[in-house]
């Protein structure tokens, strides 16, 4: 990706989290990239393709930490792969706030009703996210250190508990970082084999 491109892209990320979609005009994206209106246009043919491209760039973005986290984290009991999964979900929050804060505009997914790719994007990502709770909680079972229950289910549960967190972040009503721990607890109690 060009330099050009790159700074049209994150400027678009910003403005779209921060104002939504449909406030955004491609000159305002243009002002901010610093850029002419035509060079916004030669990378994407509109507004819509340049969101679907920063949702292309999202799921990357996370991918490739997720890789990097799993590189990392791979071996021990599956309770504390699941907490550390907790932390790690917000740590790349943290770490790409202004696309966590793109994922929880409503416009996304009013337009995933009607654009296959953008819904197939908003899916992969999220399944992503759910994989890797998913894959805590599948070790944890076998080494004993979770309970028996649906693990993809179980994993959802958990990624909307973290994910809503990071929306009240994102929202500046509270600071995820100040849950961290009583989150992580709250994980280890839902997965704890019982005696």
């Amino acid at each position: 990706m060009t330099r050009k491109k790159k700074t049209v892209v994150a400027a678009a990320t910003r403005l779209f989290a921060e104002k939504g979609f449909k406030e955004t005009s491609i000159a305002e994206i243009a002002r901010s990239s610093r850029v002419a209106e035509g060079t916004v246009f030669y990378h994407f043919k509109n507004k819509e393709d340049l969101l679907l491209f920063i949702l292309k760039t999202i799921k990357e973005d996370i991918l490739r930490e997720f890789e990097e986290y799993r590189r990392s984290y791979e071996r021990g009991r599956g309770i504390d792969l699941a907490e550390q999964a907790v932390s790690f979900h917000l740590y790349v929050a943290g770490k790409l706030e202004d696309q966590f804060l793109l994922l929880h505009n409503n416009y996304i997914y009013q337009l995933a009703k009607s654009n296959d790719t953008c819904r197939s994007y908003l899916q992969e990502i999220y399944d992503c996210l759910v994989d890797i709770f998913e894959r805590a909680i599948l070790l944890g079972q076998r080494d004993g250190t979770i309970g028996d229950a649906p693990a993809r289910k179980t994993a959802m549960l958990i990624l909307t508990m973290v994910d809503g967190l990071v929306r009240f972040d994102n929202l500046n009503l509270y600071r995820a970082a100040a849950l961290q721990a009583e989150l992580v607890a709250a994980t280890r109690r839902m997965l704890e084999r019982k005696p």
